[in-house]
């Protein structure tokens, strides 16, 4: 079991500000199954699809209106999952442009994939046991 980070304050959320953040692993988990479904890579639909864009700016947008509950560590979380995922995705297009860095390019992608997958489900499971999540 995760144990609760002393640096969050525990101030109890607003029931909305809850609701918005599982709508916004929502939006994420969204653009993941586009990308499962459709012929782009997971991690491209996550990044370019309308639901991830705009879960980021929501993210954005309410940080404020969390501070100091245990949400703002969910929004760090989804704000630091769509950003380091772009980091790897221009690393795996770099690779891609190369002959050579295809095949690597390719395990990157893949491997970010998982990993966005991994973090929303993490991140949401954390939400559903109102836990934050690490800083």
């Amino acid at each position: 079991m995760n144990e609760p980070d002393s640096r969050v304050v525990s101030v109890v959320p607003p029931a909305g500000l809850v609701r918005l953040t599982h709508i916004i692993y929502l939006l994420h988990g969204f653009s993941v199954l586009m990308g499962m479904l459709g012929p782009a890579l997971i991690i491209t639909t996550f990044l370019t699809g309308w639901p991830s864009i705009i879960a980021v700016i929501l993210n954005y947008v309410k940080r404020s209106d969390v501070r100091g509950t245990y949400l703002d560590s969910h929004f760090g979380w989804q704000i630091r999952t769509f950003w380091y995922t772009l980091f790897w995705l221009v690393i795996a297009a770099m690779l891609f442009a190369t002959v050579i860095g295809i095949i690597f390019a390719y395990i990157l992608a893949v491997g970010a994939g998982v990993w966005v997958i991994y973090r929303i489900v993490r991140g949401w499971t954390a939400l559903n046991d109102s836990n934050p999540m690490p800083l």
